[in-house]
């Protein structure tokens, strides 16, 4: 079994820039342990631990995804998601336009002939930064959540078959394919 995910990627120029911020807001930087560079994605469908014969079905069977313009993007403001009232993930917004939507949903429509769970949540773009392990404090929270940064603009035209492979030491990535984007 191998585990998969499809995901938008993000140039790294981006990714420098996010996290320039982010050590700007934080009062102590190096006491969390922040998500590798090579990890900030925007995942558009996570497939899951499938057979490994069904992989070279699963890449023809997503091909079309070249077919696809490359995307707008925009980044401009930090969020939290919660669990139990704790701050668990620290994540930053990313907005294309609606054509992802289309992209997501024909994801979601084609893999759903290999009995790979058919996503009912509204796509929400997002990039995970930060997965929060202990307690952090109320002006950590409202530190990230007021800061203002002019938005970061940018175009990316690379989407990426992922596999995922689970570890004690945490995740790590294996490019799989690379699909460009027109």
């Amino acid at each position: 079994m191998i585990r998969l995910f499809i995901a938008l990627k993000i140039p790294e120029k981006i990714k420098d820039k996010i996290f320039g911020y982010c050590y700007d807001v934080s009062e102590n930087p190096s006491g969390y342990q922040w998500e590798a560079n090579e990890k900030i994605h925007l995942t558009l469908k996570f497939i899951g631990d499938i057979k490994d014969d069904l992989l070279p079905r699963i890449i023809g069977e997503i091909d079309f995804i070249k077919n696809y313009s490359s995307f707008d993007c925009q980044i401009y403001r930090f969020g939290f998601f919660f669990r139990d009232n704790e701050a668990k993930i620290l994540w930053c917004n990313l907005e294309t336009d609606g054509s992802i939507i289309d992209l997501v949903d024909e994801l979601n429509e084609r893999l759903s002939k290999y009995d790979i769970k058919v996503e009912k949540r509204k796509f929400k773009g997002h990039l995970t930064l930060l997965r929060i392990k202990r307690s952090v404090n109320e002006k950590f929270i409202q530190s990230f959540k007021e800061y203002k940064f002019d938005p970061i603009k940018f175009n990316t035209n690379q989407v990426a078959l992922i596999q995922s492979v689970l570890k004690l030491s945490g995740s790590e990535y294996k490019v799989l394919k690379i699909y460009e984007l027109k």
